[in-house]
């Protein structure tokens, strides 16, 4: 027994979501579009599992998180799936798939077969056990990648209230659930092997001042260790965990975040696999031409800088998702993937968001000493490569978005400083052909030796090509019209 579509997305997280509403957008037609998840919902927003999901009051729940509201769209509701023809089989298993056949093996013994296939499987977490600690089946040890798992550990914090809470790990799920148990009035101690919180983007400076703010809220740091046992009950539930330099902490919650992998074991020997994800192109296709791969599980060029990279981040997911399904349904029209690179997060009162590359020198700016508005930029061969800003509004966001993208080159790293976010908006400014008007020469002097310099500033002279072509062409026609008038 089987079934046949025209587009299969297997996986179904926030990138088959995206995808499924940008097919509809692009005249997808009725029954010809399948998505196979194992979760038993539909598509939803994931980064809703560790902030709102986990609120003491009024926590969110779905279908209020469904795609794609996390980018203000529609709301895909299991309804809009079957109005629009789309066939959603969920709570199912893909236990094989022949790539060269062009099927699907599900765990119920149902063959689907497809024109074209997304990979939307993503990842799954690490468990302790791959780092050699029993326990993960505990009532009280909890991870965070998926809807049962929310659910799970939201009944654990309702069942420790004012109880004690160990993070393991200090990463975007490390902090975000630390806050979100301290918003439940539960004690919490994080433990990670880092030298801070968040290592591998922030920097020690911005890291303590997110550490200190944590502390102020009650919330301990054991850093530069790790767990090696867990100490249990006579219920097989966590009482203490056990830590590599000695430290003995008493639990009554255990939530663990040491990090992700693909999920790509379906395709390997299939397709070619690089950095421990689906190697693809810029239009997101597989090395089978019918096979596309988009979310955590690709590993893509990202051209601004030149190399291939896999992602593991929500807006990540968003946009490889459209972009693959127009690169499907309208390849002539097509262009490269050109992604900037993004993350964000919120926690407590805080919101800050990083576009590009945390490599090379590092030159920070702002109010550090308040915790209120502050970034850092981080500099590679003399150029522009990384920002970071906590505490802007949406316009300063996206300004040192589009800085960052431009790559202009920086001469001088304590004049950058000094300007700070002026930097960036000075970038942007100049990089639109302003209105020609009388300017003192001291001025433009004074411009041009300004710590930004963009390398080629080409779109000067197309300006000015454009002004004596199209002075050029009218001298022309008038030319012309008094000849027509003589004959």
């Amino acid at each position: 027994m089987g079934r046949a579509f025209v587009y299969v997305i297997l996986g179904g997280g926030v990138a088959a979501g995206y995808a499924a509403l940008e097919f509809t957008r692009r005249g997808v037609s009725e029954g010809e579009l399948c998505i196979i998840s194992e979760e038993p919902v539909a598509p939803y927003e994931r980064p809703a599992l560790s902030k709102g999901f986990l609120l003491p009051e009024s926590p969110a729940r779905l279908p209020s998180f469904h795609t794609c509201v996390g980018a203000n769209d529609e709301k895909l509701t299991p309804k809009w799936y079957k109005e629009h023809g789309i066939e959603l089989v969920l709570g199912t298993r893909v236990k094989s798939v022949d790539v060269r056949r062009k099927t699907l093996l599900s765990s119920t013994g149902e063959t689907i077969s497809y024109k074209f296939l997304i990979i939307a499987t993503g990842a799954r977490a690490l468990k302790l056990e791959e780092f050699g600690v029993e326990g993960s089946d505990a009532e009280n040890v909890c991870y965070l990648r998926d809807l049962s798992d929310a659910n799970r550990l939201a009944t654990a914090i309702e069942s420790s209230a004012d109880g004690n809470a160990v993070v393991i790990g200090g990463g975007y799920i490390g902090m975000e659930c630390a806050a979100s148990l301290v918003i439940n009035k539960i004690n919490v101690t994080m433990v990670f092997p880092e030298a801070h919180c968040m290592a591998r983007l922030f920097t020690p400076k911005i890291a303590s001042l997110y550490e200190e703010y944590y502390r102020a809220k009650g919330v301990e740091f054991i850093k530069g260790t790790v767990l090696t046992s867990f100490e249990f009950d006579s219920d097989k539930k966590v009482t203490a965990v056990n830590l590599k330099d000695g430290n003995h902490l008493p639990a009554d919650l255990v939530v663990v975040g040491i990090g992700i992998r693909p999920n790509t074991s379906l395709f390997e020997g299939q397709l070619i696999i690089e950095k421990g994800g689906i190697k693809v192109n810029s239009k997101m296709q597989s090395s089978d031409s019918s096979v596309y791969a988009i979310g955590d599980v690709a590993t893509f060029p990202v051209k601004l800088f030149g190399e291939m990279r896999r992602l593991e981040h929500v807006d990540s997911a968003r946009k490889s998702a459209r972009h693959a399904v127009s690169a499907i349904m309208e390849p002539e029209k097509t262009g490269e993937f050109d992604y900037l690179p993004f993350f964000y997060s919120r926690m407590f009162a805080f919101s800050w968001q990083f576009y590009g590359d945390p490599v090379g020198e590092v030159v920070h700016f702002g109010e550090y000493e308040d915790g209120k508005a502050f970034g850092a930029y981080w500099i590679k061969k003399g150029h522009l490569v990384g920002s970071f800003l906590e505490g802007g509004t949406k316009e300063e966001y996206e300004t040192i978005s589009k800085a960052t993208q431009l790559k202009p080159a920086v001469t001088d790293k304590e004049e950058l400083e000094r300007e700070g976010l002026g930097f960036a908006q000075t970038v942007v400014s100049q990089h639109i052909v302003p209105e020609v008007k009388d300017v003192p020469s001291s001025e433009l002097v004074r411009q041009a030796s300004r710590v930004v310099m963009m390398e080629k500033p080409l779109y000067v002279w197309h300006a000015a090509t454009g002004v004596v072509v199209a002075a050029s062409v009218a001298a022309f026609a008038f030319w012309y019209g008094r000849r027509r008038r003589r004959w």
